[in-house]
């Protein structure tokens, strides 16, 4: 089986965060993969679904969740922005083997930011955690997006 590198996955959660931007949502995808594949993918959708707490990640988990089960130990996450407190938890509480992220998030940052929720060892699960893939790509449609916001 081809392994896809982190740079894969990513691309794909960018292509979701562009999906996201032509929405007119807050531009982040994500991604969440078994073994090498594809499992689910999903972008913001708090407009759409009229929520809050419709963050592409906590979208694309509970996708997950609905093929494989509660438990998500085998899986990795990716994800083009740093993953704010309520995505961090549900990332612990489904237990992910693994978080990859674009951008940080300098004000809603749960993964290095303002908080690291994942590496807090008093949580029952820690999942690995890397940043700065494809961040670049990530931080520039961000910064389109407000741009054009308050030009708007």
């Amino acid at each position: 089986m081809k392994m896809f590198s982190d740079e894969y996955w990513m691309n794909i959660a960018l292509e979701e965060a562009e999906i996201a931007f032509d929405e007119d949502e807050v531009p982040v995808g994500a991604v969440l993969i078994r073994k090498n594949e594809l499992i689910a993918k999903a972008h913001n959708n708090i407009l759409k679904l009229n929520s809050s707490l419709a963050h592409a990640e906590k979208l694309v988990i509970e996708m997950a969740q609905q093929k494989l089960g509660k438990w998500l130990y085998d899986c990795k996450l990716y994800v083009t922005l740093e993953p704010c407190p309520m995505c961090a938890g549900a990332i612990i509480l489904s237990r992910i083997k693994s978080v990859i992220f674009g951008a940080f998030d300098e004000k809603n940052g749960a993964c290095g930011s303002l908080y690291n929720l994942l590496l807090d060892s008093r949580f029952n699960h820690n999942p690995e955690v890397k940043s700065g893939i494809l961040a670049e790509e990530s931080s520039e449609l961000l910064k389109i997006f407000f741009n054009e916001k308050r030009a708007g």
